[in-house]
């Protein structure tokens, strides 16, 4: 897979872009009515604070921000690559916006994100989606501006696959929510996993500076923000290609001074980093949540070392022993692949072991899918969909029996949640996570972003149930 990386990787901040700004600007400024941007955000939560950027920039463009793409000037599409069906519905999606083109020949479309780092898909835009204006790949979604600038002036499409292997700061955010925020620590992965395609579409491992990730939190709780979430493709790496050896664990103790009342997630996490070190900062801390996920991927080392994961299933539950020695109240979540290629039914029966003893409170399950560019998609032994079926149910079966058990135990005790309004399937109940992420539903009104205590009342797999403490 190759990427034209024709920029040089020096330190660049958002403050670059301020003479495009101006030049689109001066365009937005003239129009009759302020025009329009519609963000359409797939994947992960990297992508939704990406996106969070691009709406930003937008809105200081001169842009508003719309919900719906009819009547929009500026479409842009944030897409995903993990899997081959993200990236199938991204370019169904983006299919639908041909008859708006045609109808508002002025109308910028721009396809960002992981997806677009691909040689093949660029290629596929330029000749299947004539339309599509622009692609922007992730490590320079802050150039937008000069995108549109060029798209704007010249009239001529950008489809070049551009990085930068650093970070840039400073782009504006327009966030989604008023009391939970996003905050990137780093970008990049340098793990090279055999089924995953994330570190030759957001190329290698960049830690931001501490004092930047510092004040970005400040300003966040001093604006009321009560639920802040870490995140890097493993977040827990931050530092390592830094020099003073500042890590992840000294960021987070030193994001625990500030004052006040907020509390700080993190993620995902790999477990070939999570050490002792940084357990102990999570026990010790006022505002670091109980809360950790350490995708396990399988409950065979074999199929670990294929996966190249760097642990075995002893070093793993070493770790999560200690998480539960130090902290009773965690909840543990996990990412699980069944029917990775050559996976035995004694190596699937050793994953459902690993989840007997885990115990954990989630788990996020996929069958094994191959993804172009990436070694395990050329693997001999790759496995048919009735296998895969198959296993997946009897793995759902299984974590939903110690789901339930796991929420059981906090039925008759109260836990703090911060609502999140009304809930979205049911307009007679009021929804809300706890500290360690877990769904709560309850009937008393709570303002979205508030804290309430409720006490649990009965239990399920997948959420908890009970009533609001005055």
């Amino acid at each position: 897979m190759s990427l034209d990386c024709s920029r040089s990787a020096q330190p660049q901040t958002a403050l670059d872009m301020i003479p495009y700004m101006d030049a689109v600007r001066a365009v937005t400024g003239k129009m009759p009515e302020k025009p329009r941007c519609f963000v359409l955000t797939f994947g992960c939560q990297q992508n939704v604070a990406d996106s969070e950027k691009l709406a930003g920039m937008a809105v200081d463009m001169g842009y508003q921000i719309i919900d719906i793409p009819e009547g929009a000037d500026l479409i842009l599409v944030n897409t995903c690559a993990i899997r081959e069906h993200a990236e199938q519905k991204a370019l169904s999606v983006v299919g639908q916006y041909k008859h708006l083109k045609e109808k508002n020949p002025a109308l910028i479309i721009g396809i960002c994100g992981c997806m677009v780092a691909q040689e093949h898909r660029r290629e596929e835009i330029k000749k299947s989606y004539p339309y599509v204006s622009f692609v922007l790949c992730t490590s320079v979604l802050y150039r937008l501006p000069q995108y549109l600038a060029e798209v704007m002036e010249k009239g001529k499409r950008i489809l070049r696959g551009e990085e930068e292997h650093t970070v840039a700061e400073g782009a504006p955010i327009r966030r989604e929510s008023t009391y939970r925020a996003s905050v990137s620590i780093m970008y990049g992965c340098n793990n090279f996993c055999s089924y995953c395609i994330v570190p030759y579409v957001r190329g290698r491992e960049r830690s931001r500076e501490p004092a930047a990730v510092i004040a970005e939190v400040k300003d966040l709780v001093a604006r009321g923000y009560k639920d802040i979430t870490l995140l890097g493709q493993n977040v827990n790496s931050y530092g390592k290609d830094r020099a003073d050896g500042y890590a992840f664990p000294q960021l987070l103790a030193d994001l625990d001074k500030i004052e006040g009342d907020y509390t700080l997630h993190f993620m995902t996490s790999h477990p070939k980093d999570a050490t002792r070190e940084l357990v102990d900062v999570m026990a010790a801390s006022r505002h670091v949540a109980h809360s950790f996920h350490l995708p396990l991927q399988a409950g065979s080392d074999r199929i670990l070392t294929l996966m190249n994961r760097h642990y075995d299933c002893a070093k793993y539950l070493d770790i999560l022993d200690y998480m539960r020695e130090k902290m009773p109240d965690i909840a543990v979540t996990s990412d699980i692949i069944v029917a990775f290629p050559t996976e035995t039914e004694a190596e699937f029966e050793q994953t459902l072991a690993m989840l007997r003893r885990a115990r954990f409170d989630m788990i996020y399950s996929f069958i094994y899918s191959p993804r172009k560019g990436t070694p395990a998609a050329k693997m001999e032994g790759q496995l048919p969909h009735s296998v895969s079926a198959d296993r997946m149910g009897r793995l759902l079966a299984l974590q939903n029996e110690i789901a339930d058990a796991a929420n059981s135990r906090l039925v008759g005790g109260t836990v703090r949640v911060i609502s999140e309004g009304v809930s979205k399937n049911d307009a007679s109940v009021y929804t809300g996570r706890t500290d360690q992420n877990k769904i709560v539903f309850f009937k008393e009104p709570v303002p979205e972003g508030e804290w309430a205590f409720v006490k649990i009342d009965r239990a399920a797999a997948f959420a908890l149930y009970g009533t609001v403490e005055k």
